[in-house]
């Protein structure tokens, strides 16, 4: 790999990274704020109108942007909103699939066909996600952020959250740095050949691929769907499943690795049936 390619592939991480910059800092001001000043009664309220989290979390996720799926896991971690709240952003994130979509005049096409079965999916998951862990899963708990981080219960919002971002940012530049190197290195044609075209198993590759936590496997997906190599019913399935740079940081963030792991598994089985039935009806 020569100089030229190893710039380019450190400009795109950098470049992915910086455009989550204004995502994280918010979600984190937030969730300073609300460890700083939150209230038994603005707690109680938070719990209420959580329970239509699903419903808004969907249609925040469908923005073009995987910034929302990074935020989403961030006010999961700190217990401020449901499983089912991000496993509704998870899968209805589109990141950078509209964008590649709208240059060409199949993709647009399919805008909004994706775009609905996407939110509707991400709501009927959350929903019931939430329903069953209200009868059978316990309760998160909020716990603190700087809990060993070294920030100073003194010094306001401002400096936690300019800490926080600052040190989720670097992590998410090195693991841009070694997607987009391997992705280079192995190219989309190699990967395509390991897809099983008009096979039922194909949305079930697709969604795995989608688990890649990077803004470069949704341009993938969506590439090889406008070449003829995906079908639309694969296609949503790794859309769905991709959640951008939000699984990165949940495992980062996220203390719990079970939860993580019932997470992942539950967004991959999701993404990849809902992904197979509309293949074999449509």
């Amino acid at each position: 790999m020569d100089w030229e390619r190893i710039i380019d592939i450190f400009k795109d991480a950098l470049i992915d990274t910086v455009k989550l910059l204004p995502f994280l800092f918010v979600a984190y001001l937030l969730m300073e704020a609300a460890e700083h000043h939150i209230s038994e009664k603005m707690e109680s309220r938070l719990q209420t109108v959580g329970k239509l989290g699903p419903l808004v979390g969907a249609v925040l996720g469908c923005v073009p942007q995987c910034g929302f799926s990074a935020a989403a896991s961030n006010l999961y971690a700190a217990g401020l909103v449901t499983r089912g709240t991000l496993i509704a952003v998870f899968l209805s994130t589109s990141d950078e699939a509209l964008p590649l979509m709208i240059g060409s005049s199949e993709g647009r096409r399919m805008i909004l066909p994706l775009i609905l079965c996407k939110v509707v999916i991400g709501v009927i998951a959350g929903f019931a996600i939430d329903l069953v862990l209200k009868k059978w899963g316990r309760p998160r708990e909020l716990y603190d952020l700087c809990e060993n981080c070294g920030c100073d219960e003194e010094s306001g919002i401002l400096k936690p959250a300019l800490w926080h971002t600052t040190h989720i940012l670097l992590y998410i530049l090195l693991l841009n740095l070694l997607l987009n190197g391997a992705i280079e290195l192995l190219g989309q044609e190699r990967i395509a050949s390991i897809l099983l075209s008009g096979s039922i198993l194909q949305p079930f590759i697709a969604a795995l691929i989608g688990l890649i936590p990077n803004c470069a496997a949704s341009v993938m997906l969506t590439q090889l769907y406008l070449a003829g190599s995906l079908s639309f019913g694969s296609c949503l399935a790794g859309l769905c499943s991709g959640a951008g740079i939000g699984l990165a940081v949940l495992l980062r963030m996220n203390k719990s690795k079970r939860e993580n792991i019932q997470i992942i598994v539950t967004l991959y089985l999701i993404a990849a049936l809902c992904g197979a039935a509309v293949q074999l009806l449509f």
